[in-house]
């Protein structure tokens, strides 16, 4: 290996392990911006077996993308040792203590994507905060915002509008110091040690699946408010959900809720509900609980 290559995997531990320290799970590069080390099934064969084999770390071994992602130095260096030829690391989003959240404005489109992002702010009334922000070699943004625990955000390509990705739970964003084939990523000046900032609620509910077409059912005779109108519709947008999207309906069905001025009166309603697609109570209770913190209320 040159020693230039060298160099580099050593300033992208260096900048690896100071992520870790802020308790930003890590993984090793290459100059693609891809994960350096090669799957460890990748020549494996028959059923469930090779390359798409779903295992995500189980076996022991290293090279299973952000599934190897940690903040342990003593992993964290194994891992660099493993791979020769990293020169940058991933920051692995959705996981605690953060939930990090990535909002990448493409490099084609900064100056459109950040005047998208800006009009869905006065759109919903919401404020990008003073948070993290990473510059890419060709000119685009990434910011970084934490998410409630309780919470799974999917990543996304041009959903929220053109040119701005999302990197949510299963992405990564590559680090700050990354050296890549097309120059290296930097932290924007006055940002690099700035706490992450958390996501708007309104921004929050942006990234969340949308719902699903409903038909509400008819509220019982004598029904109360939460059986009205929005109100139930909410209430059976959290009864559709499949195991895997359970937290995520009821978060974002408890901030509509509170948001509107119903969140009290529909709590109890919520939570049956919640109940009844499996969630546990304990889960339930937390998830609605974190709905009225983010939109300023108290549960």
């Amino acid at each position: 290996m040159a020693t230039t290559d060298r160099q580099a995997t050593t300033l992208a531990l260096a900048h690896a392990l100071s992520a870790a320290e802020r308790g930003l799970a890590v993984i090793p590069l290459s100059r693609t911006k891809l994960p350096a080390l090669r799957s460890p099934h990748r020549d494996e064969t028959g059923p469930g077996l090779g390359p798409t084999r779903r295992c995500r770390g189980e076996c022991g071994r290293f090279g299973h993308g952000v599934h190897d992602a940690s903040t342990d130095p003593t992993r964290i260096r194994e891992l660099f040792a493993a791979a020769l030829r990293a020169t940058g690391y991933g920051i692995a989003c959705g996981l605690p203590p953060h939930h990090l959240i990535g909002v990448d404005l493409d490099m084609k489109t900064t100056d459109d994507s950040s005047a998208a992002l800006r009009e869905l702010a006065l759109r919903h009334l919401f404020t990008i905060p003073a948070t993290v922000v990473v510059l890419t070699p060709s000119g685009g943004r990434h910011l970084w915002l934490s998410g409630p625990p309780d919470v799974v955000v999917p990543n996304s390509a041009s959903r929220l509008a053109p040119g701005i990705d999302i990197r949510g739970a299963g992405g990564y964003l590559v680090g700050p110091g990354s050296r890549t084939d097309h120059g290296t990523y930097t932290a924007a000046p006055g940002t690099a040690h700035l706490a992450l900032a958390a996501c708007p609620p309104a921004l929050l509910r942006l990234l969340l699946p949308p719902p699903r077409a409903h038909h509400p059912t008819p509220p019982p005779a004598g029904g109360h408010e939460q059986g009205h109108g929005h109100g139930q519709g909410l209430v059976q947008f959290v009864l559709a959900a499949h195991e895997g999207q359970r937290n995520t309906r009821l978060f974002w069905a408890a901030c509509r809720a509170y948001e509107e001025g119903i969140g009290p009166a529909l709590a109890g309603p919520l939570m049956e509900a919640a109940l009844n697609t499996g969630l546990s109570e304990r889960e339930a209770r937390a998830t609605i609980a974190s709905a009225a913190r983010m939109t300023g209320h108290h549960p």
